[in-house]
Parts: structure tokens; C-alpha cells; sequence
């Protein structure tokens, strides 16, 4: 559908019209019937269409406006020959990508663009009038790997047609070239006016938390801007930007809707400032989004947009215009309102008839997520462990999931420490968003495997809970918690032995999943603080919510991406393909972290503002390439190691991690070279270039 020119009033009678359609969606989620609500959706629409039409007849319509409304996840509402794309961008099934994500492509160093395909009016020179505009829209910015995200994206006004600025990657956010922190330097084409959602902290923002939102005129310093919780822009938002021409002021609200960060509270950050558009911005300009990636990477994806612009009322009324001339205006008045009501009556019916087809699909819809609820519930039974819970024993566990006794949260719920007096035991509690689509996706991946396997080095499932909307899991009590956290302890040190007896262990729980079970599990997302601690700093392997069953000597196969930045397989990220060696990757990742006491990506020392970053693998390849491996040893072990057992650790690391993955050794030969019963491989000095077909 492509957007349309209509008029001020006419807009906000759009407006009255569609308040029944919020209310009917709100009834059905109450439970009333699909009957019911349509009814009383018909009668409140036929009473806005009356009085639109007795509106339109006295003369509500004036000053022309456009206003568009696209849901990317409806094809209905739009048509891609409405966009103009550049970089990287491209439109992928319900969304639109503004930085790359796609199996063939680097996610370093690019940056795309997506702009309305038509200019938009937003002053006149010869009256020096200037409108006014609102817009609103929906993205996610996901963040897989915290060590490693940015840089952000932004909406922005520039130069119709739109086009992508060279070098405008990383912390220039697709808006400019090489930064541009001088504004008065940008001129003609290369001017614009921005509000950024930047996450990543360069040495030109504020300093006081790592995300931040801003206004930016003209460069990436911006004129205002509002210091974000750190780590918040990540997971779903929404966002909408006020224009007033008479005041000059821009407004940004921005809702966290699904935040990890803030769990199932929605704030709300307000920010604005005072911008002349019309000594800034020429008379026509183009309106989209951009993003960028530079060292750090993180995907930028626009869920869905409405627009409104408001052109000042330019009609004036000639005193003394004789009678015949105003007789012939009020005919050609009448016809053009009595043309506009039949359009209307006509997008009314054909309004009812698609409620009518939503009202079917949506109980279509409660009947197959009761059909899967039963699925989840029988395929737990077929555990033989796990017992089912009821909602009021694990809310009584963790008195009624108090703050107090919540352990962390992730992408998709929160973890809760709770005690089962059935079981006098501690356990920990996964309780899974309701608003998580991919939450309830992991919850039944889980059902379906985790539930099946038996092991010491991992995480034991205990019980489940399904009640109504609510899914939770319910583990053994780690008393140590993650590896991470005692990875990057500045008070606590992992001694040497405790290392090596966790590198163990998660060799032991990979040997079991890839070779030893009946068929070999995937484990998909393997990284320290997927790796839990008992209280004997034993290693358990838990979150089994990416995983994927596979039959053995199957080898690789096509998949979705999955998992964390950093710790993927580059050869997955590129071809798509992932199997045991995908594992294998992330295992060698995580035992270089572990000798290393470093993550897999870090800013360079002094290089921080060009965001430059150090590559574990990589740097620790070179050192072994110089028979200098030792040299990347925790230098917080103070030399206290058994240097023999600390290089094959790292050497069996860079193994599991080799570019090529027909060259990584399998699970049960790396535990054979960890525990000294094989020897080690001789690799290449220099770390061989990836190459993927």
C-alpha cells in the first residue's frame, strides 16, 4: 500500500476510526467472543463513518499532509517499490536489515540504509513556512555477545534522493563520513538531521553509562542527548519523534518493549531539543533509517513505521469574490465529499471484512497454541526424571519471584533461586517472558532434549511448569554460578588446578552429547556463562535452549544462525552450515578464555576511540606461531602453573578453533591431547585464512 496525500482533519478522523479496531483487539484478548466483538466493532466504525461524512460536509477538509502506515510483518500495508535501500540493507521476510545478516557476508566494517522512496515537502521558500511531523516505529537491535556490540542505528532527514556517505561505517552510524564531529564543515548534499541510538561508547559521547540517545545536527557529536541504562539497547523497541514548526522543538520518546535489560517492565526516556530545519535541510528531503557495524557487531532491524507530516494551512480567502464564483467552488466541493464518503464507505466494508479474517486467525491461533502446550506437555513426560510443578509451589519457592531472589536474566526470562520444601532442596528457576516468542521456542527445544539426557557435567533438569501463558524450568542449584563470573573477579582467582579441572569437565559433557548419547546433540551456544559451577567447581553445561538434535555421522548441515558472538563458528556465520566442529569452535574459544583470562574480542589498549579490537584467537595464534604460547597465560597467575598442562590447553584451544573445519580435532581426540594421552598437532606459524565454499 503504497502512502498517501490526505489533509489534516481527514487525519485525525483516521484517527477516531481506528480507536474501535484497538478496542476490539484489546476485547478479544479479554476472551469474549469472536462474534461479539465484530458486532460491536461494525456499529462503532458505521458511527465514525457518519460522522466523517457529516464532518467532511461542513468543510473539515483544508491543509494538505501525508501520512503512510507500514507493519513490515504484513505485506498488505506496503510495497518494497516504496523503499529505497543502500549498503547493506535489504528486506528479509517481515523486516527490514539495515546492517548484514546473511550467511555470505562479513558483520564487521558495514553499514545500510532504508528511505522512504519519495520526497517529502518539509518547507517553502517562498513563504518560509514549515511543517510539522510525527513518527513512530518499532526496531530491535539484538546483541549476542556484550563484549562485543555496536555501533547503533538512527533515523534521519538528509538530501532526497538518499544516498550512503563513504566510510560511513562504525561510530558514524551510515549518517556521515569518517564521524564528521565538526557540523559547520558539512554542507549541500551531506547535511542532515538525525536522532541516533547509539551502543557504543566513543571518546566524542557521553561518558556516564556505554548507550546512550541523541539529536544530531550535521555530525555524530550530538546537540542533545540522554544517557541510557548500559547494555539497554538491546531486544525490542519503539520509538516516536515530534516535529513543531511553530516552536522549533524535536521530541524522541523511546519504550523498551521486550528488554532484556528491564525484564517485563517498559520505561519510557524522554529527550528534546530546539532545531531550525529550515537553515539545515533543503525544501525536499528524504526520510529513513541507517546503522553500521565497525569491529563490534550487532544486527539493527526496522519492525515496522508510521509517518505523518502536517504542511502549514496555505489556502487564504479572497474578501469581495463575487457569488458565482463561490456557488461553482461549493459544487465542486460537494462532488469532491461526496467522491471522498464513497471511497470511504468502501475501505470501511472492505476494513470489517479483514477484522473478520484476523478474528478467525486469531482463534485459529489460541487453538494451535493449546495444541502445542499439550505437545510440550507430553514430550516432557516422556523424561524419565523431570516431575511437573504447579505454578503456586515455584511461586512460593522464590516468594512470589522477588527481586531478592532473582539470579540474572537473559534474553527471554529471568532465573530465580527458590526452595522446594517437597524436595528440601535449592533450585534454580527459569521463568520465561510472556512476551518472548523465541523464549517459548528455547522453553520447547529444552522440553525436547535436556529432559532426555542424563550426565554429571550437566546441568540437571528437575521439573517443569505450564500453566496457562506461564512456562518455567525448573534446575539444580549451582552454588557457584557461572564460569564467567569467576573468569573476570578482580577479588576471587581461579587457581590453575580449579582451570584445568573445568576444562575437563566440559569435555566430558561435549564427549557425552556428540558421541556417547543416542543421537548427537548440538549444543549450539557453548560459552562460559553457559558453563555452571558446582560446589566443588565442577563444570556443568546448561541452557540447552539453541539445541538441535542431529543423527550421528550426519555431519554439517544447513541451519539458522545461533548463538553468541564471538564463540560462533566463523564457517557457520558464512555458509550457514553447522555440526560437531561448530561445537568444537566454541569449546577452543573458551579454553583459550579460560588460560587466557581474557574474552574472545577486546578493545586494544589506547586504540578504544577507533574501535579497534584484540582477537583472542588470533593474538594467541601469534604468539604460538613465535614458541611463545605461554606468554598469553593469565598474567594473574603469577606464573603459578604446570606449564606442560597450561600449553595443551591452549594448543588443543587453537585446534578446536582452526579456520578450517575438516582440520579441528573431534571431542573424544581433543579430551585425549587435554588429558596427555595423545600427542599434540603441529600448526601452521601462522594462522591459515578462512576459506569457505
Amino acid at each position: 500500500m503504497q502512502a498517501k496525500t490526505t489533509t489534516r482533519d481527514e487525519h485525525l478522523i483516521f484517527s477516531f476510526v481506528l480507536v474501535p479496531t484497538q478496542r476490539f483487539r484489546a476485547h478479544m484478548a479479554a476472551g469474549n467472543t469472536a462474534a461479539a466483538a465484530s458486532t460491536a466493532c461494525r456499529r462503532r466504525l458505521l458511527i465514525s463513518l457518519i460522522f466523517f461524512a457529516l464532518f467532511v460536509s461542513h468543510g473539515g477538509l483544508h491543509a494538505s499532509s501525508l501520512y503512510f502506515d507500514f507493519d513490515f510483518s504484513n505485506a498488505s500495508t506496503f510495497s518494497l517499490a516504496g523503499f529505497d535501500t543502500a549498503g547493506v540493507a535489504a528486506f528479509h521476510g517481515g523486516l527490514f536489515d539495515l546492517t548484514a545478516n546473511a550467511y555470505n557476508a562479513s558483520l564487521f566494517d558495514n553499514v545500510g540504509r532504508v528511505s522512504y522512496a519519495h520526497p517529502v515537502p518539509l518547507w517553502d521558500d517562498a513563504t518560509g513556512e514549515v511543517a510539522s511531523f510525527s513518527t513512530s516505529f518499532t526496531f530491535v537491535i539484538n546483541i549476542t555477545d556484550m563484549n562485543n556490540k555496536g555501533d547503533g542505528m538512527a533515523f534521519f532527514l538528509g538530501q532526497f534522493p538518499s544516498t550512503l556517505p563513504p566510510l560511513s561505517y562504525g561510530g558514524s552510524l551510515g549518517l556521515c563520513s569518517n564521524y564528521c564531529l565538526n557540523a559547520s564543515a558539512i554542507a549541500g548534499k551531506d547535511r542532515f538531521v538525525a536522532v541516533e541510538f547509539d551502543t557504543f561508547n566513543h571518546s566524542f559521547d557521553p561518558s556516564r553509562t556505554y548507550d546512550h540517545m541523541g539529536i544530531d545536527v550535521n555530525s555524530v557529536r550530538s546537540v542533545a542527548n540522554i544517557s541510557l541504562v548500559s547494555f539497554s539497547l538491546n531486544g525490542q523497541m519503539s520509538a516516536r519523534v515530534d516535529y513543531n514548526s511553530s516552536t522549533t522543538v524535536m521530541s524522541v520518546e523511546l519504550r523498551f518493549d521486550h528488554s532484556p535489560k528491564f525484564a517485563t517492565a517498559t520505561p519510557i526516556f524522554n529527550m528534546s531539543a530546539k532545531v531550525n530545519l529550515t537553515a539545515v535541510l533543503p525544501e525536499q528531503v528524504a526520510i529513513g533509517f541507517s546503522a553500521a557495524t565497525g569491529k563490534s557487531v550487532e544486527l539493527h532491524q526496522l519492525l515496522s513505521w508510521s509517518f505523518s507530516l502536517v504542511n502549514p494551512n496555505s489556502r487564504s480567502s479572497s474578501a469581495g469574490a463575487n457569488s458565482s464564483k463561490s456557488n461553482v467552488g461549493l459544487i465542486v466541493a460537494l462532488v469532491i465529499t461526496s467522491a471522498v464518503s464513497v471511497i470511504l464507505c468502501v475501505a470501511v466494508l472492505a476494513l470489517l471484512s479483514a477484522l473478520r479474517k484476523k478474528t478467525l486467525a486469531l482463534a485459529e491461533r489460541e487453538e494451535e497454541s493449546e495444541a502445542q502446550s499439550m505437545l510440550m506437555d507430553e514430550e516432557f513426560q516422556k523424561g524419565s526424571g523431570p516431575k511437573r510443578f504447579e505454578f503456586r509451589q515455584l511461586a512460593a519457592a522464590t516468594r512470589g519471584f522477588s527481586e531478592e531472589e532473582k539470579l540474572g536474566e537473559g534474553g527471554f526470562g529471568s532465573v530465580y533461586r527458590g526452595f522446594l520444601k517437597e524436595l528440601d532442596a535449592h533450585v534454580a528457576i527459569k521463568k520465561v517472558s510472556r512476551a518472548s516468542e523465541q523464549g517459548r521456542k528455547e522453553y520447547s527445544s529444552e522440553v525436547k532434549i535436556i529432559s532426555r539426557l542424563r550426565h554429571r557435567n550437566l546441568v540437571q533438569l528437575i521439573g517443569w511448569c505450564h500453566e496457562g501463558r506461564e512456562l518455567m524450568l525448573v534446575y539444580e542449584l549451582m552454588p557457584n554460578g557461572s564460569l564467567d563470573v569467576h573468569l573476570y573477579n578482580p577479588v576471587i582467582l581461579l587457581t590453575r588446578p580449579v582451570r584445568f579441572k573445568i576444562v575437563l569437565g566440559l569435555g566430558s559433557a561435549l564427549l557425552y552429547l556428540h558421541q556417547e548419547w543416542e543421537q548427537c546433540v548440538l549444543h549450539r551456544d557453548v560459552k562460559p556463562s553457559n558453563i555452571m559451577l558446582d560446589a566443588s567447581f565442577g563444570a556443568k553445561l546448561g541452557d540447552f535452549g539453541l539445541a538441535r538434535l542431529v543423527d550421528h555421522g550426519r555431519g554439517s548441515h544447513t541451519t539458522n544462525l545461533a548463538g553468541t558472538m564471538g564463540y560462533m563458528d566463523p564457517e557457520c556465520l558464512a555458509t550457514g552450515r553447522a555440526g560437531p566442529e561448530s561445537d568444537m569452535y566454541s569449546s577452543g574459544v573458551v579454553l583459550l578464555e579460560i588460560a587466557c583470562g581474557r574474552p574472545p574480542v577486546a578493545p586494544a589498549p589506547d586504540r578504544w576511540e577507533d574501535g579497534t579490537v584484540v582477537r583472542l584467537v588470533e593474538s594467541v595464534w601469534g604468539m604460538y606461531g613465535r614458541g611463545a604460547v605461554l606468554e598469553a597465560v593469565d598474567e594473574r597467575l603469577s606464573g603459578d602453573f604446570d606449564g606442560g598442562e597450561v600449553e595443551r590447553v591452549m594448543v588443543v584451544g587453537l585446534a578446536c578453533a582452526h579456520p578450517d573445519c575438516n582440520l579441528r580435532p573431534s571431542i573424544r581426540q581433543a579430551v585425549s591431547m587435554l588429558q596427555g594421552e595423545a600427542p599434540l598437532p603441529t600448526l601452521p606459524a601462522r594462522m591459515p585464512t578462512p576459506k569457505y565454499f
